[in-house]
């Protein structure tokens, strides 16, 4: 992270101990900071402002409680701290998404959606409006320059790594924004944080989807689509399509799926192998049929470079590897542009549970190459 004293920088405070730590970080390193918290879900402003005084609100991310965190750690920092409105921009890029994906029979990741639309697209935007000649965030992340461009990296602690979640990061977005946390473990943020007495040093890591307030995400959209669960109907067949039972609605499927089936007298146990969403077919069968040997994906963007003539350059040299899902597990990879400009990966062994609706996201050693989403398993 290279640091330039008195620069403006907008810090995106979530209220947990990663943007708590990067705030105080840069305030230590001279930066004039703003700490900045987006209010997403359905609560008002002027809620916030009172009930954070009180600190009697409790919930998970991005909840009343985070506010109010995050508040308290900007003023014991002696930083001023805004909370921004952008719930309406969040329900129609990320919740609406959200829904829209898994009535397509599509396993969404809200987070790389949040990160892209709201973080570093709509709060950039409003950090440059206050002068900020950065945007900071808490991710376990890395920016470097290589031969002059920025460029994209894994965080140094593996375990925490969240580059998969910015594969959609422009060069000017990557010039315009600091991960003072990327070159630090997870272990001695939270010792930082205990060393500055920051509130939120032991302060448990959210796991779950930020506006699903209570049950499941089936409960969230049967909700949000008039009963969707009660009007469900369609058959649960194996590849060759035997009928095996019924289902009660594909929304409430994902790949891979073992459990709430409900086919516990036949030979099993079976697995979401295919959501069928043109038949209204579940798919089911063995483990075995759960692994691929590719997949296509599509809307790809080649991490801090523009066109596709830049990813037909990335993809000639060797050493790929694909990430399929938010864990640090990679697998080799051959890469191959398509005519439409989707890509095709192939894998050098069979991958388990391609997931439509999922990011794959193309790495070189530590440094992002790019992404997209998947579209089909492939064989």
């Amino acid at each position: 992270m290279n640091l330039q004293k008195k620069e403006k920088v907008v810090v995106a405070m979530s209220g947990g101990v990663d943007s708590s730590v990067a705030l105080a970080l840069l305030k230590e390193h001279g930066y004039d900071c703003i700490g900045v918290s987006m209010q997403l879900w359905d609560y008002a402003a002027d809620d916030v402002n009172a009930q954070a005084e009180s600190g009697a609100v409790t919930g998970g991310c991005c909840s009343l409680e985070d506010l109010h965190d995050a508040r308290r750690v900007a003023r014991g920092l002696d930083v001023p701290f805004y909370v921004l409105n952008m719930k309406d921009l969040f329900e129609e890029e990320v919740v609406e998404y959200f829904t829209a994906a898994y009535l397509q029979g599509k396993t969404p990741n809200p987070c790389v959606k949040c990160n892209e639309i709201l973080k570093f697209h709509a709060l950039r935007k409003k950090a440059l409006g206050l002068g900020a000649a950065y945007l900071a965030t808490g991710h376990y992340a890395r920016i470097e320059n290589i031969n002059g461009r920025p460029r994209l990296f894994k965080g140094v602690d593996k375990t925490k790594d969240q580059s998969y979640f910015l594969f959609t990061m422009t060069e000017a977005q990557l010039n315009g924004t600091l991960f003072p946390l990327g070159g630090m473990r997870k272990s001695e943020v939270r010792a930082r944080a205990r060393e500055l007495g920051l509130k939120t040093s032991e302060k448990k890591e959210s796991q779950e989807i930020c506006f699903v307030e209570s049950g499941t995400y089936r409960d969230f959209i049967a909700s949000r689509e008039g009963g969707l669960k009660e009007k469900g109907g369609g058959k649960i067949t194996d590849r060759n399509g035997k009928i095996l039972g019924t289902h009660e609605g594909l929304f409430q499927y994902t790949i891979g799926q073992r459990k709430g089936l409900g086919l516990g007298g036949a030979e099993g146990p079976f697995y979401v192998s295919e959501i069928d969403t043109v038949n209204n077919r579940l798919v089911v069968g063995p483990s075995h049929e759960l692994y691929s040997q590719g997949l296509r994906a599509g809307n790809i963007i080649w991490t801090g470079r523009d066109g596709a003539e830049a990813g037909a350059e990335i993809i000639k040299a060797p050493g790929i590897t694909a990430r399929i899902r938010y864990s640090p597990d990679e697998v080799a990879c051959r890469v191959s542009v398509n005519n439409d400009e989707s890509i095709t990966v192939e894998f050098e062994s069979p991958q388990k549970s391609v997931t439509p609706g999922q990011a794959v996201v193309l790495y070189r050693g530590d440094m992002v190459l790019g992404g997209g989403w998947i579209e089909e398993a492939i064989g």
